[in-house]
């Protein structure tokens, strides 16, 4: 069960950070051309809002039940903050995460409440931007003390 959890959580990354790529390429795109907010920025928004939203619920699953990582630094929280690795997993990783969804939603609703287009696609690029910001920050990149392969396949 977990390694089947922890492929479709990595794949899902990808979805999520293409999704909030083209959500804010579209928007910073659409403000600086002064263009009309389209049915399809608000698709964009939305995917990425959604994939966010099903990554999360995985990611919940992992964290709380089924990481060997998070386990680990459960049974001695003091110990695992000594530890770079597990600090990662029990702390950064989950809190940028959590950071990023709350940019986002915040962003959805301050979109639906602006009246102009440009707000808008401002509001857009400003909030979907730091999502994608925080996520990048905090996704285990080859490289880092925490690293995970790009595809994980079970």
């Amino acid at each position: 069960m977990f390694l089947l959890t922890l492929a479709l959580h990595s794949l899902l990354r990808w979805v999520v950070l293409i999704a909030g790529a083209v959500a804010v390429a579209r928007s910073v795109t659409a403000w600086r051309s002064r263009t009309a907010w389209t049915a399809g920025d608000d698709y964009a928004g939305w995917w990425f809002v959604i994939a966010l939203d099903a990554q999360l619920l995985l990611g919940l699953v992992l964290y709380l039940w089924l990481s060997p990582m998070t386990q680990i630094a459960f049974q001695n929280f003091g110990a695992a903050m000594g530890n770079a690795v597990l600090r990662f997993w029990a702390v950064e990783h989950i809190s940028g995460m959590v950071v990023a969804l709350a940019l986002a939603h915040v962003g959805r609703v301050r979109i639906r409440r602006a009246a102009a287009a440009a707000s808008r696609h401002r509001t857009a690029a400003i909030f979907f931007g730091l999502a994608l910001l925080a996520i990048v920050l905090t996704v285990p990149w080859p490289g880092m003390p925490a690293a995970r392969p790009l595809f994980r396949i079970p």
